[in-house]
């Protein structure tokens, strides 16, 4: 992450049923560039892929149930 770039939000999304993750996703968006989301419904990581391809953002699954959202910028600059 470039050093001029706000850290990600972390949003907590661990036993909750889809579509709850990705509405936790899309709210926490609203203010931040980039989250961290959490979360353990074997559907979130479908979910939120989708959310993010609707959106225009960047998507990345990462260990442990974890996954990371971000707003691309003009510079297509938006992955962890």
């Amino acid at each position: 992450m470039p050093a001029n770039r706000a850290a990600p939000v972390p949003v907590n999304a661990r036993g909750m049923k889809c579509p709850w993750p990705a509405l936790r996703a899309a709210r926490a968006m609203r203010s931040a560039d980039a989250i961290i989301i959490e979360a353990d419904d074997p559907i979130a990581p479908v979910e939120l892929e989708a959310l993010a391809r609707q959106q225009g953002w960047s998507f990345e699954a990462m260990d442990g149930g974890r996954f990371w959202l971000a707003r691309l910028r003009a510079d297509g600059v938006g992955t962890p």
